[in-house]
């Protein structure tokens, strides 16, 4: 019997997601494994997340990064894992909070790692798509002073100079050269004073003046430079700071996400740390955390969560709470175009796997008897006539029933899945369908013998009448 990540804990007035379909509690946004410190970037129409893998045990066991990409805000393409520790040389351990960004059509990953023989370390790696794969860009880390060199952030100005901020307990900061892979050594190392005015006052903690802790997310927004950050020890919340210029003075401006384990919202966190992520995304703008919402989850098991919102009028953030709901859907999945199936708002049972030919991309597989996937705001517009699937079995191995708004309607097609020749042969396999138009939540159900692995599952497409 294989390990299941559990589905989300029931919002208030709903069972459990697997019971009911329309429970529309879509946070967190990946359920096939653990996630952490988001890193939202927007490359032309897609806006890629990366994260951290939390591995579980009692520490942060970290070995790799993930990379997910949407067009609409609800339906997440897992494209695995584009960079890892053992990608760098000279270092040993710890895959914690990165940061990707763009410049002259290469993509710089900027991450902190323990090297081998030594503390926390900053490496970059490069790539020529944001899904990768990184290579180490210059073979030794970028930053390395000692311990505390974590959660990078970069940004790069109006003026075309780049930033990069990083740090716990302190908050410091490099001017990037035109290449991203060096810094200005004329300039060298800045650490930013955390004055009470800049970063509020923590209470009751000889150690630390101020409530900055770290995860810091640098960005500007009309003018004004945001310094979000992970703050006021354990349990953190997240707060803000403003600025004129990128390299401060900062002033403090307040808590963003309150500390939450709330029964009256239905949000339930056990993780005692958080990580921001701030983006705008077609007229819309994302806030990005982490939480322990999913069974199983805590400190070391976290999961990365969304929340819209809207600036107030002066520029400030209103408070945001955290919630099981999500964002709503922004733009409508198209079913006529090829989708991959790890294309997902919401499964259970199912995991993914990068596909071992020379196709790039992943696979849903582990699937058995009653696993389901979940895609969101589907538009058939006057009607589907076929349901076609790239699929792989050994054997004749059940079925994937088509199920529109709920897993437990009734099914407008069920595909038999005929056997392929082995785990990775993959064969197109096709059956018709009736009473799919308009827009619905897709939901495809597996069934097949109890407690057997069903088939692979890797892409999928419609035809229309």
């Amino acid at each position: 019997m294989k390990t299941r990540l559990p589905i989300a804990a029931p919002i208030a007035g709903c069972v459990l997601f697997a019971a009911l379909g329309t429970c529309r509690a879509d946070n967190p946004v990946v359920q096939t494994l653990y996630t952490a410190d988001p890193a939202p970037v927007v490359i032309n129409d897609t806006l890629y997340l990366f994260t951290g893998h939390d591995e579980g045990g009692r520490f942060f066991t970290m070995h790799n990064w993930r990379c997910y990409s949407t067009k609409d805000m609800v339906n997440w393409t897992d494209h695995g894992s584009p960079l890892a520790c053992k990608d760098f040389a000279w270092a040993r351990d710890d895959a914690w909070a990165g940061q990707v960004i763009e410049r002259n059509s290469k993509f710089y990953y900027f991450v902190p790692m323990n090297r081998k023989n030594g503390g926390m370390s900053i490496g970059v790696a490069v790539a020529d798509k944001p899904e990768g794969p990184y290579k180490d860009a210059i073979g030794k880390p970028l930053i390395a002073t000692g311990d505390g060199n974590i959660d990078p952030t970069q940004f790069i100005d109006d003026d075309g100079q780049a930033y990069l901020y990083w740090g716990n307990p302190a908050l410091k900061y490099v001017k990037l050269n035109e290449d991203m892979i060096s810094f200005d050594q004329k300039v060298g190392i800045v650490t930013v004073p955390l004055t009470v005015d800049g970063f509020g006052k923590r209470e009751k903690d000889p150690k630390r003046a101020t409530l900055y802790e770290e995860g810091p997310w640098f960005y500007k927004r009309n003018g004004l430079y945001y310094m979000v950050y992970a703050a006021s020890g354990i349990p953190e919340n997240i707060c803000y700071a403003t600025s004129p210029n990128a390299t401060g003075p900062w002033t403090f401006k307040g808590i963003i996400m309150p500390t939450e384990n709330s029964k009256a919202t239905g949000h339930r966190t056990t993780s005692f740390t958080n990580h921001p992520g701030v983006i705008e995304y077609r007229g819309h703008n994302y806030f990005f955390y982490h939480d322990g919402a999913l069974p199983g989850g805590g400190g070391y098991n976290r999961s990365v969560c969304i929340e819209e919102f809207k600036y107030n009028a002066d520029g400030t953030f209103p408070t945001i709470p955290m919630t099981d709901v999500g964002p709503a859907p922004i733009a409508r999945l198209d079913p006529f175009q090829q989708q991959e199936a790890a294309t997902i708002c919401w499964e259970t049972g199912v995991k993914t796997q990068p596909r071992a030919d020379d196709k790039p991309g992943v696979f849903v597989t582990d699937i058995d008897d009653g696993d389901f996937i979940k895609v969101r705001n589907v538009d058939f517009g006057t009607g589907a006539a076929s349901f076609a699937a790239t699929l792989a079995a050994p054997t004749d191995s059940g079925s994937i029933e088509l199920h529109l708004d709920s897993q437990t309607s009734d099914p407008v097609a069920t595909l038999p899945v005929s056997a392929t020749g082995g785990w990775d042969t993959w064969k197109s396999q096709t059956t018709s369908l009736q009473g799919a138009q308009g827009v619905h939540d897709l939901y495809f159900v597996f069934r097949g013998k109890a407690g057997s692995h069903l088939f692979n599952f890797d892409s999928w497409k419609f035809e229309k009448k």
